[in-house]
């Protein structure tokens, strides 16, 4: 387990989300920064167990995702989710405040689920069946990506 990665979960991710203003432009990409949290919640939606999709990914692709999901190579700008469309999703909370509070609370059930049961596996409908530490190594690259993404880091 990269004990770094989980640290930064825990302890960091969460305040960088709050320091980002309604206002603040992305450097990229065409969300604004609540429609980017929202996102981003919904993500780890999957990885908390909540949402239960059905694997998007074609099957003789997977393996090749799996090998950019686990490596250290960062999200491209500009990287197309083949499951959004070209325009963003509207924003369902009432605040970016509110956001990244819905955002803090998924990822609270993140851990608290593997703290239930340590043999979780949860289904990304990308990247395929995630145990714990998979979970935690996406988690953290696509918080930074989106991080990176509204100047944050």
């Amino acid at each position: 387990m990269n004990t770094v990665k989980l640290e930064f979960l825990e302890n960091e991710m969460i305040s960088l989300f709050k320091k980002i203003s309604p206002d603040t432009k992305p450097l990229w990409g065409v969300m604004n920064a609540q429609q980017m949290v929202e996102h981003f919640s919904e993500t780890t939606r999957y990885a908390n167990g909540k949402i239960k999709l059905p694997l998007f990914t074609d099957l003789d692709y997977l393996p090749k995702l799996r090998v950019f999901m686990l490596s250290e190579r960062p999200f491209r700008e500009n990287t197309k989710n083949p499951m959004l469309g070209e325009t963003p999703a509207a924003t369902r909370n009432a605040s970016l405040q509110e956001a990244v509070a819905e955002l803090e609370s998924e990822v609270n059930h993140f851990f608290a689920a593997f703290a239930r049961n340590e043999n979780l596996i949860t289904q990304n409908p990308i990247f395929g069946e995630l145990n714990f530490e998979q979970n935690v190594h996406l988690i953290h690259k696509h918080a930074l990506h989106h991080l990176k993404q509204f100047g944050m880091l």
